[in-house]
């Protein structure tokens, strides 16, 4: 198995090592970067693929093996941090939402959510 992370720290870790690399590959603009090429393509590139990797992951889920699905769901993270990184949104605020949604049962917070999100149109 590839990779050192143990436990919850370790993945959190790895998530914001990503992202580093992917905000680095934004702001120097390597030749022949990958990062670049998505960045360069536009907004419109980068959302379908996203919608790529998101199609692969459900497919992985569906009918695929573990190790697949979590190929799939490695791949749509990976991007989701490049469109992400192309807003110039932390993974910071990603975990924060996430932490204010604990204890919350999910009926409730989805309806707070969407009050939220009408209070706060962005």
């Amino acid at each position: 198995m590839r990779g050192t992370s143990s436990g919850v720290t370790g993945s959190m870790q790895i998530l914001d090592r990503l992202y580093e690399l992917v905000r680095s590959r934004r702001d120097e603009r390597p030749d022949e970067s990958y990062v670049v090429s998505l960045l360069e393509g536009g907004w419109d590139e980068l959302a379908a693929k996203v919608r790529e990797e998101a199609e692969e992951v459900v497919q992985a889920a569906r009918g695929e093996s573990d190790g697949a699905l979590t190929r799939e769901v490695a791949d749509l993270l990976f991007h989701v941090w490049v469109l992400m990184a192309s807003r110039g949104v932390e993974p910071a605020s990603v975990y924060a939402e996430l932490e204010a949604r604990f204890g919350v049962g999910g009926l409730e917070e989805k309806a707070a959510r969407r009050s939220r999100d009408e209070d706060d149109p962005r």
